[in-house]
């Protein structure tokens, strides 16, 4: 196994640093950095020329000034690098200083892919599942030409409608009083109703009960809001608690373990009733001392934690399945009650100054000048993370479901998935314990390269958005022929290629025991 790392290291830098020399040439030859000076009328135009050549190296040819670069990165501090620190990344054409504004834009784009990967990641995942487990239903029909209706859509464009139809329609929405009409409400309830008829399998008769019970719990939803006046002041509330810790208590250990397996039962079951106790006392008391992101992150861990130790309790002689069970149940239970804690104060952030009553952003990372607690600012970041991360999801979730249904179909026709079968173990284990893990190393290859993939259409997305990170750090220096920008992007781009490379080549290791790295 090391020695499997080591030569795929060696062979990975190899390789990035041919292609960041190709990309620096590429870069210099695509214009003349001092066009804008020469053009200028400047009184000391001569002065500015010789300072700029002086600061870029640009009396330098650009095939020598990229070993010049290069030797900044590794801190090579005598001359001709003059590099002031390790992996000093130059300054820009405006003397600007590039590691400062990586750092800057890096933690804004990352945040963005970051959440648009993960979500698109597990949707895709699930949705691809259930289509190949319902195959040639209705519901997999849908999915198939949805899934390729927004494979074939341009980024740009998805996001162009994203700010017509989410982000403006939906503040008129708000400001309108924010009632569902009943046609809307009723062609949402069809839909749903004959939704979840065609994902429950079974007779006539038990899909006529699913698509009535569907229609009607999606009608009583959509009167509910429109009386409550709950998109002004949304709210999951301790009946949206008790069920959604319900439905986790009941659907993880059922995916994980099976019902049968009653440590597996209880410990869902005690880890979900211990987060509705916690719901009020964290929402009034705890939640106003928890001031920073960590201390919130430091809290999911320790729901975890809690959930992992009462599966160890519960556990019996097979802890381990029962010890994720737990932690699964906890977290999920754990998100439910901190999404129910930012919600209180949605309608004060939405009525403040700053928002007006508007609260979907349409341009930008974050309201500028807005104050408040910890809540406050995460609402903010959610409604300017909306839109540039739904138009990434939906690029990627259709990859994802087809990648994953037709990499199941494959594994279910497998002579072990027949032998499993024969041998009387339930659908369950059939699925979740031999082909769920096959199913997925496909899938960790084209993680890997769609890592890279999603932060270059994040370029795109973020110039739609004005959203101020990677996209506009690349485009920038593009625009005025700045190497240093461009390379600083490029660094990041492909470092995560070659790490996501390498740890798809690890985990096909973990997912399939047949498959050795050596």
């Amino acid at each position: 196994m090391a020695s499997f790392v080591v030569r795929r290291l060696i062979a990975s830098v190899l390789v990035f640093l041919a292609a960041t020399y190709l990309m620096y040439l590429l870069v210099a030859y695509s214009g003349d950095p001092l066009q804008e000076l020469v053009e200028s009328n400047a009184p000391n135009k001569e002065q500015l020329i010789a300072s700029r050549i002086r600061l870029l190296d640009l009396d330098v040819p650009p095939p020598l000034r990229y070993f010049l670069w290069m030797g900044r990165i590794f801190g090579l501090p005598f001359e001709p690098f003059g590099a002031r620190h390790f992996f000093d990344l130059g300054v820009s054409i405006d003397a600007r200083d590039v590691n400062a504004m990586l750092g800057q834009a890096l933690g804004a784009t990352l945040q963005l892919v970051t959440i648009s990967t993960i979500v698109a990641i597990i949707l895709g995942i699930v949705v691809g599942i259930t289509t190949a487990l319902r195959q040639y239903s209705g519901y997999d029909y849908s999915v198939t030409f949805v899934s390729f209706l927004f494979f074939s859509l341009p980024i740009f464009w998805v996001a162009v409608l994203l700010k017509q139809y989410i982000a403006i329609g939906l503040n008129n929405f708000l400001q309108q009083g924010a009632q569902l009409p009943i046609w809307l409400i009723g062609l949402a309830a069809l839909v749903s109703g004959l939704l979840w008829a065609s994902i429950i399998p079974g007779k006539l008769r038990r899909k006529l009960i699913t698509f009535a019970i569907a229609l009607a719990s999606t009608l009583a939803l959509g009167i509910y809001f429109n009386l409550s006046g709950w998109f002004l002041q949304p709210t999951i509330g301790i009946v949206g608690i008790v069920l959604t810790a319900a439905a986790a208590a009941y659907c993880v250990p059922a995916v994980l373990t099976g019902l049968r397996n009653r440590g597996a039962v209880k410990t869902s079951i005690v880890t979900a009733a211990i987060g509705v106790a916690i719901w009020f006392p964290f929402r009034e008391w705890i939640s106003p001392f928890i001031t920073e992101w960590w201390m919130l992150a430091g809290l999911a861990l320790l729901a975890v934690v809690v959930g992992g130790a009462i599966g160890w309790f519960f556990g019996g002689d097979d802890k381990r399945p029962v010890i994720r069970v737990g932690a699964i149940t906890a977290f999920l239970v754990a998100l439910v009650i901190a999404i129910d804690r930012f919600m209180k104060v949605w309608q004060a952030y939405s009525e403040s100054g700053r928002i007006r009553g508007r609260p979907i952003a349409t341009i930008g990372s974050q309201t500028p000048g807005l104050e408040g607690s910890l809540w406050v600012h995460g609402v903010d970041t959610f409604t300017h993370l909306l839109l540039p991360t739904i138009a990434l999801i939906l690029v990627s979730f259709a990859t994802y479901t087809r990648y994953s249904r037709a990499s199941l179909l494959e594994v279910m026709n497998q002579d072990y998935i027949r032998t499993a079968r024969a041998k009387g173990l339930t659908e369950r284990t059939v699925i979740v314990r031999h082909a769920f893990r096959n199913a997925l190393i496909p899938l960790a290859t084209i993680v890997a390269f769609d890592i890279g993939g999603i932060v270059g259409g994040a370029v795109i997305t973020e110039r739609v958005f004005a959203f101020v990170g990677m996209g506009q750090l690349f485009q920038g220096g593009v625009d005025r022929v700045d190497p240093n920008p461009v390379m600083a992007f490029f660094l990041v781009v492909g470092f995560l290629a070659i790490l996501f490379n390498l740890l798809a080549d690890l985990v096909y290791a973990a997912l399939d025991p047949r498959i050795r790295v050596s």
